[in-house]
């Protein structure tokens, strides 16, 4: 059976913040945790069952998660006090209306229209985005110091100006099961606001050029180095009669040291000694290439 192809991510050199590995790790744990906690308490908010799913985490410019979005579509803003850009709880209005409806005593099983929230279903949702701030807090912990403050509830994903453009920010997508309503959501937080957190050497940063950590990084990569004679030319014919007392003239002079080669490029020129019991070829000169 032919081994399954691995999975190849497209570098976009337009959108070069990524995370590494081990933080994408500490988030994904972090908003699966956020996702167990919200459903808890949607539970109990709404009381109907409820489940909340973590599905990805990724770094999106603003603009980049703003266009993903619906035109129409609930998205709750909270200033940070360590950032202008602001964080985002975003879900379909629909979605919430529902659950207004199983606050206030409904079935849940009439559809609810798209449109904006009453003062009365806002007041509601507020105690559910205080619950989900609340966990968001909890199971950020450290990675997320500073307060969540409510700042405004936005209808429209192209006019609700959340941050700049270009400002990456820590988007996690959810799916958000609430009775027999089956929904996405997402969470949205300034990069800013997390990763210096994430990277406990973060304050050690580097002022190397690119082409001097590259350096730095192909000086510790091993590599083979050897000790030859000049190479000579022969014919097939003479490769194929090799015998055992054959004399092969070599173009290498008697007095002249032997090539230091890496990888077949001479690299400098070294006379053959000894170390201890072993062969040692002592530098007598260098390549100058």
């Amino acid at each position: 059976m032919p081994a399954k192809a691995k999975p190849v991510e497209v570098y976009d050199f337009s959108r070069p913040t990524t995370l590494a590995r081990e933080h994408a790790r500490v988030l994904e744990m972090a908003f699966d945790t956020f996702a167990r906690q919200w459903g808890t308490q949607l539970t109990a908010k709404v009381r109907v069952l409820s489940q909340v799913t973590s599905e990805d985490v990724q770094v999106l410019s603003y603009d980049e998660y703003a266009a993903a979005l619906p035109d129409n579509t609930g998205m709750v803003l909270f200033n940070i006090s360590t950032t202008s850009a602001k964080a985002v709880i975003q879900f379909p209005m629909a979605a919430a209306l529902s659950w207004v409806g199983h606050m206030l005593g409904g079935t849940g099983f009439q559809t609810a229209p798209e449109r904006k929230f009453t003062h009365i279903e806002q007041a509601l949702l507020g105690k559910i985005m205080d619950d989900a701030v609340e966990d968001l807090h909890y199971s950020l912990g450290h990675l997320l110091s500073a307060p969540l403050t409510l700042s405004s509830v936005q209808y429209n994903s192209q006019f609700a100006q959340a941050a700049a453009s270009g400002d990456p920010m820590i988007v996690a997508t959810f799916e958000m099961v609430v009775g027999e309503t089956t929904a996405p959501a997402t969470v949205a937080i300034p990069a800013a606001a997390l990763l210096p957190q994430l990277d406990p050497l973060g304050a050690q940063t580097s002022n190397a050029t690119p082409a001097e950590l590259v350096q730095l990084q192909l000086a510790h990569v091993p590599v083979k180095v050897c000790l030859q004679l000049e190479p000579i030319t022969v014919l097939p014919a003479m490769v194929l009669n090799l015998a055992v007392g054959d004399v092969l003239n070599l173009g290498h002079p008697r007095h002249r040291p032997l090539n230091v080669t890496v990888d077949g490029q001479t690299l400098a020129q070294a006379a053959v000694g000894a170390s201890g019991s072993r062969l040692a070829g002592s530098i007598v000169s260098i390549e100058e290439k």
